[in-house]
C-alpha cells in the first residue's frame, strides 16, 4: 500500500516551543523578544525525557487558540489538561523508541521541513536561524527536534504496518462483499453544476435553482448535454462536457449513485439533485459491468505539508490554497512547488506518486483524487498523514490477474485495520516504558 509519512513536531522543549509559538504569531519584521520566564517544574519523567508544566501550559494554550478559531467546544479545564498530559507522555514514549530504533533521516528531507517552518512564519531559513539565535536557541538543536519527529512517523508507519495481519479468509469475504454490493459496476456520469455559496440567502438559492432548472429545460428540449455543461456548469469537468470519466461505482459519491441508480445509459435524471455544492443535473453516459479484474489506475502527484506546533492544520490548508492559486494561474508549475515544499519522498520527483490501483491510498486522499479530471488540481485534502494538494496526471484501465486482485483487497483491509493497530502499538510501547509521575510543588 502506498503510504505518506506524516510529521508531527509535537515534542519540543518548553523554551523552544515558547519561541516558535511566538514566531507563529509575530509580524514578519517584528523584533524578537524573549518569552517571559515563569517557574517551571516536572510533571512526568518518561524514560530519560521530561514533561514539564510549562510545556503542558503551552499545549493547553495552543489547543484553546485552535478551538477559538474553529468554534470547537473543549472539555472542562481539568479534563483537557489530563488529556493533553497523556498526549505528551505518549509522544515522549514514541520519541525514545524512535531514537533507540536507529532510524535515519536524510538532510534533504530535513531541509524541506525546516524551510516550511520558516515559510509559515514569513521568514527565510537564514532569518529563522537568526531569530532562533536571538532567542538563545541552538539551530542544531532545533533541527534535531524536527529530525526526531520525522523518525517517529517513519517508525510508526513501519511498525504498525508490520503488526497488521490479513488472512486468506478475510480476503475471500471482502471480495464476496464487493461482488454482492455491485462494486464491480463502473459508471461514467456527466453533470451540470450550478453552485450555491455557503450560507446563501433564500433569494440566492432560489435564483441558482432557477438557473439550474432552465439548463435542465434546455437539455430536455434537445440541446446536447455537453454543450449545456460547457456553457453553464461551474465544476472542474465542464471542458469535457461535464463527464467525470468511467469510475467504479463504489468510488463515486453515494448521493450521485442514489440519483442515477435506475437511470439507463444515455439518459438524464429529470429531477435536479441538491447537495452542499449546489444544484446538479446528472446524466449516465455509460454503465459497465465487469468481473472485478479490470480496474482504473490513476497516476497522480501531490504536495504534502505536515501539521506541527509551528504549522497548524489551518495554516497548512491556507498555504496549499495559495499554491493552488499559483498553479492554476500559471505562475508556477505543480512539479516545482512539490520539489521545493513537499515533505515526503516524492518531492524530488515533483510529487509524482506513480501508477496506483484503487485502494492504494488512504480513503480521504483517494476520494479527492477520484473526483478530479485529468490535470485537475484538488482543494487541500486532510488525511492522517498531513494536508495534501493533489493533481491527477493520467488514468488507464488495466486487467488484473487474480493474484493482483487479492493484493488489492489485502491493501484495502490493511487500511481498515490501521487505526486500531496504531492505538495498540502505542499502548504496548507505553507499557514497556519507564514513567514516573511527579506531584506539583506545594
Amino acid at each position: 500500500m502506498m503510504s505518506f509519512a506524516r510529521l508531527s513536531l509535537a515534542r519540543l522543549s518548553p523554551v523552544l516551543l515558547t519561541m516558535l509559538l511566538a514566531l507563529g504569531h509575530a509580524a514578519p519584521h517584528a523584533q524578537a523578544r524573549p518569552a517571559p520566564r515563569t517557574a517551571d517544574y516536572i510533571l512526568a519523567i518518561v524514560n530519560q525525557e521530561l514533561v514539564t508544566a510549562n510545556e503542558l501550559a503551552l499545549r493547553v494554550a495552543q489547543v484553546r487558540d485552535e478551538a477559538r478559531r474553529n468554534g470547537t467546544r473543549l472539555p472542562p479545564e481539568e479534563e483537557l489538561r489530563n488529556q493533553l498530559l497523556e498526549t505528551l507522555i505518549n509522544e515522549r514514549v514514541q520519541i525514545t523508541h524512535a531514537r533507540d530504533s536507529g532510524q535515519r533521516v536524510e538532510d534533504t528531507e530535513l531541509d524541506r521541513a525546516v524551510a516550511n517552518v520558516a515559510a509559515q512564519n514569513q521568514l527565510t531559513v537564514p532569518q529563522l536561524r537568526d531569530r532562533l539565535r536571538a532567542e538563545g536557541i541552538d539551530y542544531v538543536r532545533f533541527r534535531n527536534n524536527i529530525r526526531d519527529q520525522i523518525m517517529i512517523e517513519r517508525m510508526r508507519e513501519r511498525e504498525v504496518q508490520a503488526r497488521i495481519r490479513i488472512t486468506d479468509g478475510e480476503i475471500d469475504e471482502y471480495l464476496a462483499r464487493q461482488r454482492a454490493s455491485g462494486a464491480n459496476t463502473q459508471l461514467n456520469i456527466a453533470q451540470v453544476l450550478v453552485s450555491v455559496p455557503e450560507g446563501a440567502s433564500e433569494a440566492v438559492v432560489a435564483e441558482r435553482q432557477a438557473k439550474a432548472q432552465a439548463a435542465l429545460a434546455r437539455i430536455q428540449g434537445g440541446e446536447p448535454f455537453d454543450a449545456v455543461a460547457r456553457a453553464i456548469s461551474e465544476d472542474a469537468n465542464k471542458e469535457t462536457g461535464g463527464e467525470i470519466g468511467l469510475r467504479p461505482a463504489a468510488r463515486l459519491p453515494e448521493v450521485f449513485l442514489n440519483h442515477v441508480r435506475d437511470i439507463p445509459s444515455g439518459q438524464v435524471n429529470p429531477a435536479l439533485l441538491r447537495t452542499g455544492a449546489g444544484f446538479h443535473i446528472l446524466k449516465v453516459v455509460e454503465r459497465r459491468e465487469n468481473d472485478g479484474l479490470t480496474v482504473t489506475q490513476t497516476r497522480s502527484r501531490h504536495v504534502l505539508l505536515r501539521p506541527s506546533q509551528q504549522l497548524s492544520q489551518q495554516a497548512a490548508v491556507r498555504r496549499l490554497s495559495e499554491f493552488k492559486r499559483q498553479i492554476t494561474s500559471g505562475a508556477r508549475s505543480f512539479e516545482s512547488i512539490a520539489r521545493e515544499h513537499s515533505e515526503d519522498g516524492s518531492g524530488p520527483q515533483g510529487g509524482d506518486l506513480g501508477w496506483v490501483s484503487p485502494g492504494g491510498f488512504v480513503p480521504e486522499f483517494e476520494e479527492a483524487m477520484n473526483a478530479l479530471p485529468i490535470k485537475g488540481v484538488s482543494e487541500p485534502v486532510v488525511s492522517r498523514f498531513g494536508v495534501h494538494l493533489i493533481q491527477v496526471i493520467d488514468r488507464r484501465d488495466i486487467r488484473l490477474e487474480p493474484k493482483q486482485q487479492r493484493e488489492q483487497a489485502r491493501a484495502a483491509l490493511r487500511e481498515q485495520k490501521y487505526e486500531q493497530a496504531s492505538s495498540e502499538w502505542i499502548r504496548e510501547l507505553r507499557a514497556r516504558a519507564y514513567i514516573e509521575m511527579r506531584e506539583p510543588p506545594q
